[in-house]
């Protein structure tokens, strides 16, 4: 198939004539994961001869890439087509398009067919790299493309490279798709289906890739990474117990997701490796052996408690009890003294005590965790917990958020005011900012001598600190 058909196809003979190429416009919402297939949809675009924009009312293709996971995320993107009609109704050669987690749910997908007529194409998770396709046909008809039909197989924008991206010295390269644990308040599995897992030459081959292109940090990206080659694309298998079933190549000897990251740490070039996000029930001694051994795995995890609270963890089908959660802790950070946890806590789930909600401060207090990320629980329809009538009321659910803030912030502001006086290596980012290996934020000043540039490691002099970062003074850039 021609490619450039799309080009002279759309926002045809005006665009011909003036000698302007069409344009595109992506905005993206939620994960790490949607980050990195926002940059892929950003290449495939880029391929069919369009060029990107920074503001949405200069564009000729708008495309959201969206998130479900809480309702809030769903109210934004309604919010912003809003706009988007208003746009179109000034130019209705616009051409929208709406992908991803929130558009694979056939109710709101259902909703777009019935009442935004303006957008022209809706696709899922699982079939963006059809996008193409739908956007000729829509085209061609005048109508509008609906397919949220999941493939078999991984999705193929895997196979898109990625020429720009935000940050030129880091980079997310998705491990595996989709999600088996089908916690009850989640919608994720639902959107995302299924595990399924990259081959792991296919990831090192895009690891390459990315070093040759200047990459120094990776980001292995997953549902839950450390469940990579449970059920892997292309014929291998590995259960629980670690039996590898016949498949044709043979699969990689012991593979798992601790082996990926010894691979990963081979490739010249990178020097940081991180991933997420962990599930606590599959956090093997293994990986914990990985995470203190190989020096440019960050360390750093993202290890999400939920709650702290056994009761409300059995009713969310998160396979593990409290004791389990702070056990796994203790041997983090005892195999990695320093180690930064960070984590994911609910606030206010359907039949959540008082009694309940002081367990999960009692976590917080305990683990002393380096960030979180804390939610009022989003009631998500089709997942067995919006089937709950036991609803704590807001109010109550509001209260116990302030408090567990309140207890987890002076924590964090605790951690970063022993960085003080402290000489640390800093990834740079941009405009006087980057990270440490456990991915504290740092704000940093220099003088004339301190010129880096974006992921050059330099040492910072930590100076002072606050909640969510550290600033300091820099030396000169160490390469």
């Amino acid at each position: 198939m021609d490619d450039t058909r799309y080009l002279l196809t759309a926002h045809n003979d005006d665009l011909a004539r003036s000698g302007r190429r069409p344009c595109f416009y992506v905005r993206n919402y939620g994960c790490q994961m949607n980050e990195r297939d926002a940059e892929k949809l950003r290449a495939l675009l880029a391929k069919l001869g369009y060029e990107p924009v920074d503001n949405q009312e200069d564009a000729d293709i708008i495309l959201y890439n969206t998130c479900c996971v809480r309702e809030s995320a769903e109210d934004k993107v309604f919010g912003h087509l809003s706009r988007i009609k208003t746009i179109k109704a000034a130019n209705p050669r616009l051409f929208v398009i709406v992908c991803g987690c929130m558009a694979q749910r056939p109710e709101i997908a259902e909703t777009f067919r019935t009442k935004h007529h303006y957008i022209n194409v809706v696709c899922g998770t699982a079939n963006r790299h059809r996008l193409p396709d739908m956007i000729w046909h829509s085209m061609q008809s005048g109508g509008q493309v609906i397919d949220i039909n999941e493939d078999e197989g991984l999705p193929e924008l895997t196979d898109i490279p990625v020429t720009t991206r935000e940050y030129p010295h880091k980079a997310g390269v998705n491990i595996m798709y989709g999600c088996d644990n089908y916690c009850a308040f989640c919608i994720v599995p639902y959107v995302r289906g299924r595990e399924k897992s990259r081959l792991m030459r296919d990831i090192l081959d895009e690891v390459h890739v990315l070093a040759e292109d200047g990459v120094k940090e990776i980001m292995l990206l997953g549902q839950n990474v450390n469940a990579y080659a449970r059920k892997e694309v292309g014929g291998g298998f590995r259960s629980l117990e670690g039996e590898v079933a016949r498949r044709n190549p043979p699969p990689t000897p012991f593979l798992t997701f601790p082996s990926l990251l010894r691979q990963v740490h081979e490739v010249p070039g990178i020097l940081r490796i991180r991933f997420m996000t962990s599930h606590p029930k599959d956090f093997s001694d293994e990986l914990i052996a990985a995470v203190r051994d190989l020096p440019k795995v960050c360390k750093t995890v993202h290890l999400p408690l939920q709650s702290g609270s056994t009761r409300i963890l059995e009713d969310m089908n998160r396979k593990y009890t409290k004791d389990e959660y702070l056990a796994l802790c203790a041997r983090l950070q005892a195999a990695v003294p320093g180690i930064g946890i960070t984590t994911d806590i609910i606030v206010g789930y359907p039949g959540e005590t008082e009694a309940d909600f002081e367990e999960t401060l009692d976590v917080a207090r305990r683990v002393r965790f380096s960030g979180a990320f804390t939610f009022i629980y989003s009631k998500r329809s089709g997942t067995p917990a919006a089937e709950r009538t036991d609803t704590v009321p807001r109010k109550t659910a509001n209260e116990r958020f302030e408090r567990l803030t309140d207890t987890v912030y002076p924590i964090m502001l605790e951690r970063n005011r022993g960085l003080v006086g402290q000489t640390v290596e800093v990834m740079a980012e941009q405009d006087g900012k980057g990270r440490m290996d456990d991915n504290t934020l740092v704000h940093f000043t220099g003088n004339e001598n301190t010129a880096c540039k974006a992921g050059d490691v330099i040492s910072v002099r930590i100076t002072d600190a606050k909640s969510f970062y550290v600033s300091g003074t820099a030396d000169n850039p160490e390469g």
